[in-house]
């Protein structure tokens, strides 16, 4: 492979690296944010020392926020 190739690579990863970083930095102060990981529909079973935790309707509504944004940016 190219040189040229990974250099592309490691700039992408660098970017996402840095979109990601500022998300979380901004994230915390949107206003009800923290809700999410805790909606009706998150399934937490605990029982004794033992946590289960599966925050269904949180994917569920990540999910479909990441098809819209998708289907509008990535439209051929």
């Amino acid at each position: 492979m190219e040189t040229s190739y990974w250099a592309k690579i490691f700039l992408i990863l660098g970017l996402v690296f840095i979109v990601v970083g500022v998300l979380l930095l901004i994230v915390p102060r949107i206003p009800g944010i923290n809700k999410l990981g805790r909606l009706p529909g998150d399934i937490v079973y605990r029982r004794g020392n033992f946590v289960f935790y599966f925050p269904l309707t949180t994917c569920i509504i990540i999910s479909v926020v990441l098809s819209l944004l998708f289907a509008l940016f990535f439209r051929r």
